[in-house]
């Protein structure tokens, strides 16, 4: 099978246009079907488990190189692949280049389809009853209070034009589904509606009745559904699969071949996904918890069991003593700023201890919410039962369940960070508190998050997983896979074959890399920065065309933008001034124009930019990217590792800081035809061990030095 898989792989390279022949895409495409082709699918005694991480270089076609083998082999073996993706770019990219040009060129069809999580979705029994109600959504769905806020520019928007504008959105949805000009995908709508207003109408798994709600046969997410169950191909983002762990919303992780794509991103995404919080401010969906379920409950002819009213009041008096606790905690160390009030800020719990200060008022929150949260599951079981033996209450069950669907999440967000907080193990978990103010009004939340993403996801991911390729530009670390596999869970697991594949670009020809030594110590921040900006002025004047200058925080970016002279000032575009879109599109206009263009940005353009040719000829990187442990979460880790002995800038800082200075180095050279120069400035990368340890870890470029111009 490996065999037949990778001459698919042949067939197809061969046949594209302009194709030059690259080994190290050759390379692996070999290493995909062998992997692929070892695995086990399906129901096994002792299944074979086989996993492939390869790290492929700028210009290897690493897509080509893993989806015309992985299908070809998911074909013969009658099973399906599910690519995941990290970057929405990344997703646009396969699902209009490259699977429709393999399905072209590839001998046997295949289908290939989207997935989305339900939310982008509408539920068109929302929309039908809101429409119906002239757009009032709060008379419907009275626990969306803390529904995504409007953006800024809505936000000036008056009551009545907020209203009129909602009211036209819904009505012209309704009006496109009935004619068929619309398939209730948010994405496919021709502007991005508010993100309140489409809350309103959203599908969600805690709102839907499914087989019983009598739009179900035309629903849009059940339709979406079918396409998926229909297509060979299914692409994703990797927060949508781990969310779907054991949801049967996208295929079964032990029953076909998986690709990550972009999978440095894994172990991230996993702490997220596990992450938990609970707001402790905006607490008026409490007040109306109890009017609600008495209202299902009335409306349906049913008996609540618990005391809904009197649970909720205490819950929300324990909330608010939380919050008032917590106020005094975070402020007690931010300290007051010049109007005599708290400052915003983040309290984080030593070694993820709850104070006994807070222990009782968290142990009540846990009780209280778990009550109302078996309550409100029971009265949707009831619900549903209804829904089931009676389809003439169909519609009302629906409309009704609905109801209770907007409180579970809250409630579960409630319990879920309450178990955590009170959870205490031998690892221990980021526990902190935060406050954050906006127009006048604070928001007191209280957070939980495990530490390490490679236990969650060596748990809950590759214990199903049969067969997977995890690739990436960026998967080593000063030259080694072992911070990768140590970060994503795979790390001493047999299953498990490390590739690094080499970009077919010949980077000591194409490029080079030149490490500029200044006087002062990139330690000494305000000193180092004064003379960094001083020498990055003087090269700058030598741009011709297209640059890129990276930046480790935004003081040190101001502090380079406002020593800019007159002359420069027109030709540098600053991230932030405008959106990244419009940014991007000035600087490949100004550049295609002949002139010159640098653009200022942060750690968002260090990856993923694709700035190929003379829109990228000289990348400046001011800084080594360090990013040391200021993250509650990072903190935490940092100081549990300490604990036990152990050193965390030599284990989490150093690697991170490998990986990042591999991709930022990686805007340089796009193609085969590139000459690119990168310029750091910071003297570390040649004289510190672990600088020489990252250099070792980058493409081969032709490295140079020189000194600072002494001031």
């Amino acid at each position: 099978m490996a065999d037949l898989s990778l001459a698919a792989f042949e067939k197809v390279v061969g046949s594209t246009p302009g194709f030059r022949p690259r080994p190290g895409q050759h390379e692996m495409a070999a290493c995909v079907a062998a992997t692929l082709s070892r695995a086990d699918l399906g129901e096994q005694p002792a299944p074979t488990k086989a996993i492939a991480v390869i790290q492929a270089g700028t210009g290897v076609g690493k897509s080509a190189a893993y989806a015309s083998t992985a299908i070809a082999l998911a074909l013969e073996r009658k099973t399906r692949v599910l690519i995941s993706t990290a970057t929405v770019a990344l997703q646009e990219q396969l699902m209009t280049k490259d699977l429709p040009a393999l399905a072209q060129s590839m001998d046997k069809p295949f289908v290939f389809a989207l997935a989305k999580g339900r939310g982008r979705y509408v539920c068109k029994l929302k929309l039908e009853r809101l429409v119906g109600n002239g757009g009032a959504v709060e008379e419907l769905f009275d626990a969306d209070d803390d529904a995504p806020k409007p953006s800024k520019l809505g936000s000036v928007l008056s009551q009545e034009e907020a209203e009129e504008r909602r009211i036209h959105l819904y009505e012209s949805m309704a009006s496109m589904l009935a004619a068929s000009s619309w398939d209730g995908d948010r994405d496919s709508l021709n502007e991005a509606p508010d993100a309140r207003d489409w809350s309103s109408v959203a599908a969600e798994r805690h709102t839907c009745t499914v087989r019983h709600c009598p739009r179900f046969r035309d629903c849009s997410y059940y339709e979406a559904r079918i396409r998926l169950s229909e297509a060979n191909v299914i692409v994703a983002n990797h927060d949508l699969v781990l969310a779907s762990l054991g949801m049967k919303t996208l295929p079964e992780l032990d029953n076909c071949l998986v690709v990550f794509d972009e999978g440095h991103h894994l172990p991230a995404v996993a702490l997220d996904q596990f992450a938990s919080s609970m707001d402790m401010s905006n607490l008026r969906w409490l007040d109306k918890l109890p009017k609600i379920l008495q209202e299902v409950s009335t409306a349906l002819q049913l008996h609540l069991t618990e005391d809904v009213a009197t649970v909720t009041s205490q819950l929300k008096q324990a909330l608010t003593q939380l919050a008032r606790l917590a106020m005094d905690m975070v402020w007690a160390q931010t300290g007051q700023n010049a109007q005599g009030e708290g400052q915003d800020g983040t309290l984080r719990f030593a070694h993820g201890v709850l104070p006994e200060a807070l222990t009782e008022t968290v142990t009540q929150i846990q009780a209280q919410a778990t009550g109302l949260s078996k309550a409100l599951e029971a009265l949707g079981v009831e619900v549903k039962a209804i829904a089931k033996e009676d389809p003439a209450q169909a519609t009302q069950c629906a409309q009704q369940y609905a109801k209770l669907g907007g409180l579970v999440p809250r409630l579960g967000a409630i319990v879920s960070t309450a178990s955590l907080l009170l959870e205490h193990g031998e690892q221990p978990l980021a526990k902190w508190l935060q406050a954050e103010s906006e127009h006048g009004y604070l928001t007191m939340t209280a957070h939980a998050c495990p530490i390490v993403p490679g236990d969650l996801l060596r748990q809950f991911l590759w214990s199903q997983v049969r067969g997977a390729v995890v690739t990436s530009a960026s998967l080593t670390s000063c030259g080694s896979f072992d911070y990768f596999l140590h970060e994503a869970g795979l790390i001493n697991n047999a299953a498990v074959q490390a590739l690094e594949v080499a970009s077919p670009f010949d980077y000591a020809t194409q490029g080079t890399l030149t490490v500029v030594h200044t006087l002062a110590d990139p330690k000494q921040a305000d000193a180092y920065t004064r003379e960094m900006v001083a020498e990055l002025m003087k090269d700058l004047v030598n741009v011709e065309r297209g640059a890129l200058v990276l930046f480790t925080s935004r003081a040190q970016m101001r502090v380079a933008t406002e020593a800019l002279p007159a002359a420069l000032m027109e030709v540098v575009l600053v991230q932030g001034t405008q959106s990244r879109a419009r940014l991007l599109g000035s600087h490949m206009a100004r550049v295609e124009s002949g002139f010159a263009s640098v653009i200022f940005g942060m750690q968002s353009f260090g990856e993923g930019l694709d700035l190929p040719g003379k829109l990228c000829e000289t990348v400046f990187i001011t800084k080594l990217p360090f990013a040391p442990p200021s993250e509650p979460v990072d903190e935490a880790r940092a100081e549990w590792l300490r604990s036990v002995g152990r050193d965390p800038f030599n284990e989490l800082v150093i690697p991170a800081t490998g990986i990042k200075l591999l991709q930022w180095t990686g805007r340089a050279i796009r193609t085969e035809d590139d000459h690119a120069a990168v310029i750091c400035y910071d003297k570390r990368l040649m004289l510190q061990s672990y600088g020489r340890r990252m250099l070792a870890g980058l493409p081969p470029y032709r490295v140079e030095q020189r000194r600072a111009d002494r001031v």
